[in-house]
């Protein structure tokens, strides 16, 4: 699994002719360093007399954003075994009218999984998003760049992934399904690209 490897090791397979990791594996790294980026935030505000007043808040925050931490690591792996149906199917038989409609079902359902990995994860790092929203209101104020450091990668996951999820859908041949994954993600796009630039330009004025 991809969440086993150092980092090295994830550069080296992201790196090769291997068909995972890819894009989705490497938004899925990206969000979840952004996150934990989140999580250290939250531990460099904990216990300190200035934010006592948000004391308990930053506790659940501390709890939450190593799970969506850890969700979003999860991520990564369930993009390689989502994909890898697909990469099979590419390979398969298509001689005979038989093999070109076996080729074609597997296809289709390989295609559906592959989207829907990312269109996953692009809900998750909304997740990460929005705790990193309220990381930016009560966070220690020494730590605000690290707020949107962490913004600024899960944007860029957010719309890596997105980019995975349209690949995939371009190729279906049930346009419904396709089309319902799209407006699916078209709406995560705006709406995640709206709040982290909101969080992102709150940051900036706050360290400038």
């Amino acid at each position: 699994m991809m969440t086993d490897m150092n980092m090295n090791e994830f550069l080296e397979v992201l790196s090769s002719a291997a068909p995972v990791p890819g894009g989705g594996g490497a938004s899925g790294y990206v969000a979840a360093v952004g996150m934990s980026l989140g999580a250290m935030v939250a531990n460099l505000t904990t216990g300190k007399k200035k934010y006592a007043s948000y004391q308990e808040e930053i506790e659940e925050l501390i709890e939450k954003t190593g799970y969506v931490t850890a969700e979003l690591a999860e991520c990564m792996d369930k993009d390689a075994k989502a994909f890898e149906p697909l990469s099979k199917a590419y390979g398969l038989p298509r001689t005979t009218k038989e093999e070109i409609d076996r080729r074609d079902d597997i296809m289709e359902k390989a295609l559906v999984e592959a989207a829907q990995a990312p269109l996953n994860m692009m809900s998750t790092i909304m997740k990460a998003l929005k705790l990193l929203e309220r990381l930016s209101v009560i966070g220690s104020r020494l730590a605000i760049s690290d707020v949107g450091v962490g913004v600024a990668m899960c944007k860029a996951a957010l719309n890596g992934a997105s980019l995975n999820v349209f690949i995939n859908t371009k190729l279906m041949k049930n346009r419904d399904t396709a089309d319902d994954m799209n407006t699916r993600a078209d709406a995560l796009i705006i709406e995640g690209n709206e709040l982290a630039d909101r969080i992102y330009d709150d940051v900036m004025e706050a360290v400038r």
